[in-house]
């Protein structure tokens, strides 16, 4: 079955409100034999007539007036759709958007994101889920509107990324320590016992590098998911957290923080999203605010 020419519902809309083939063909810019044509080409994909002659005018067959309003509704739609989107009204915006971030991006970076947008576009509310994973695939399917992290090789090669920040590893102790005293030397840095980050439960990461680098090893107690699960052990106990600064900040409070006494990678944070939502006004708003607010210091 031949598709339909969808260009024939406007000359069905003027038709029917003009009532007149020359009235409708002056209105589209037609000759009225154009316009005679189209009109059987209507007639032909219809099964009905649609304007019949009563005297020396036309008037709408009921199957006309059936489709009159329905036409009229389709081709505002359609002109809807090909306009160019309009203005972004923040103080109007109701919409909810999905972040996939780490704790401790929610615990620094949050309390700031929320009141900024709050103050913008009130009707607007965040959902945070963790991170589990660095799959692509929430930003694929559209379950995820705005993620934070580090770029890795898994990540699609789609998506859409933009540097928030660079972050270094700093080590903190509780208050009380013995190494909140003197100099802290690789050496009696690795000698301590060490709480481990990493999600995937791996059993050394970049500072263990580090430290190899000076042919020095750590004393690994224990290997925890998160950085605020290191610093919540570390504050209870005589466990090394190493954790990156900035991504930490409000949860070291009250505990002891010192440079690592070796050099080791910074990362950088990033935000990443799906070129779907690239041009979109409200998303490309969203991503103006979490730069301005993980660009404070």
């Amino acid at each position: 079955m031949p598709r339909p020419d969808l260009n024939l519902l406007v000359t069905l809309d003027v038709l029917l409100a003009e009532g007149s083939v020359a009235r409708a063909a002056r209105r589209l810019r037609l000759s009225p034999s154009a316009m005679s044509r189209a009109l059987a080409r209507l007639r032909d994909a219809t099964g009905d007539p649609l304007l019949v002659r009563a005297g020396r005018g036309l008037v709408p067959t009921p199957r006309a007036l059936e489709l009159r309003d329905l036409v009229g509704r389709l081709v505002q739609d359609g002109e809807a759709v090909l306009r160019p989107a309009e203005a972004l009204d923040l103080s109007r915006l109701a919409r909810t958007f999905t972040l996939r971030t780490s704790d401790g991006f929610v615990e620094n970076f949050g309390a700031g994101l929320i009141a900024r947008l709050a103050e913008d576009a009130p009707g607007v509310r965040l959902r945070f889920v963790q991170k589990q994973d660095k799959d692509s695939a929430p930003l694929r399917d559209g379950t995820v509107d705005l993620e934070t992290g580090v770029v890795a090789n898994t990540t699609g090669p789609e998506v859409r990324t933009q540097a928030l920040f660079q972050d270094q590893f700093i080590g903190v102790v509780r208050l009380g320590h013995p190494l909140c005293r003197g100099d802290i030397t690789p050496t009696r840095f690795a000698a301590g016992k060490h709480v481990l980050v990493s999600r995937r439960g791996l059993d050394r990461g970049l500072i263990d590098d580090a430290l190899q680098t000076l042919g020095l090893e750590r004393d690994v107690a224990t290997i925890v998911g998160g950085f605020s699960t290191a610093l919540a052990l570390a504050r209870a106990t005589d466990l090394i957290a190493s954790v990156p600064e900035r991504h930490t900040g409000n949860l070291r409070d009250g505990m002891h923080s010192f440079p690592l006494p070796m050099t080791a990678p910074r990362i950088t944070v990033s935000m990443l999203w799906h070129p779907r939502l690239d041009a979109d006004p409200a998303h490309r708003w969203l991503r103006r605010c979490v730069r301005d607010v993980c660009a404070r210091p």
